[in-house]
């Protein structure tokens, strides 16, 4: 399970050095290979490959014809790449996505329990104080057992 998250920075390349305590985990349960992409083009998420390829085989089962998912497959396979981290744990985020989500410079990586979630520091920060953890955020957790 990826928690927690770490400061990173987007080089001039367009590389992200994925931070070690996740690029460990990553490595050692999942292997180098993930996929980059996003839906709402906000911030870029990271999946391992095999969490992705899980994702995909059920998607797969909904059918064709079905909206939501011609939207999702859309969008994710828009701003979505298949990458291999190499052998310093980085990772060319891809440049539509980079300009959309404007994930340049400062960036922080945040554990999305299967993936990592990337998103630009001030804008994050910002959603964070326009979408405060409201009393019925806690009651819908408890609903669920959480």
């Amino acid at each position: 399970m990826f928690r927690g998250s770490s400061p990173a920075k987007i080089d001039a390349k367009g590389r992200l050095k994925v931070p070690t305590e996740f690029r460990r985990l990553l490595e050692e349960q999942h292997g180098a290979e993930v996929f980059v992409t996003s839906v709402t083009g906000e911030s870029a998420l990271i999946y391992p490959l095999s969490v992705w390829e899980e994702r995909e085989q059920k998607l797969a089962s909904v059918p064709s014809s079905n909206r939501a998912k011609q939207r999702y497959l859309a969008r994710v396979n828009y701003f979505g790449q298949q990458l291999t981290l190499d052998s310093q744990g980085r990772a060319v985020l891809p440049q539509i996505l980079r300009e959309k989500a404007q994930i340049l410079g400062e960036v922080v990586v945040s554990g999305r329990l299967d993936h990592l979630e990337v998103w630009n520091r001030e804008q994050f920060e910002q959603m964070l104080v326009e979408e405060p953890f409201e009393p019925e955020d806690f009651d819908s957790l408890s609903e669920l057992g959480i």
